[in-house]
């Protein structure tokens, strides 16, 4: 095996060590997270460690099949972030009712 070979072994390999390791955590803050937020935002962030992790083995491989899956897992990954953006939006949104007669609100 060459120097630049086994170079690019130990990147990838350290690169699959930490995806593992973001997925753990990942794990934790889903179990954890104490608003539906969190959550949120973890699932998404999984996504991108299923991407990453596509990358690395297409990587490894040399082979570039898995390009196509990764362009559609982030397409899915960014509609379903906006989605549930947009309904917890909805559902945080402020009252309209102020404690004061006076007050207008915000202009």
């Amino acid at each position: 095996m060459t120097a630049p070979e086994q170079v690019d072994r130990i990147l990838l390999v350290t690169a699959v060590v930490l995806i593992l390791v973001a997925g753990a955590l990942l794990l934790a803050r889903i179990w954890r997270g104490p608003s539906m937020l969190d959550r949120a935002i973890s699932l998404d962030v999984c996504a991108a460690l299923i991407i990453a992790g596509l990358a690395a083995k297409s990587a490894f491989a040399r082979d570039p099949f898995y390009f196509p899956i990764m362009l559609v897992l982030a397409f899915l990954g960014f509609t379903g972030s906006v989605g549930i953006a947009r309904f917890i939006a909805v559902r945080d949104r402020p009252g309209r009712t102020y404690p004061d007669d006076t007050q207008e609100g915000p202009r």
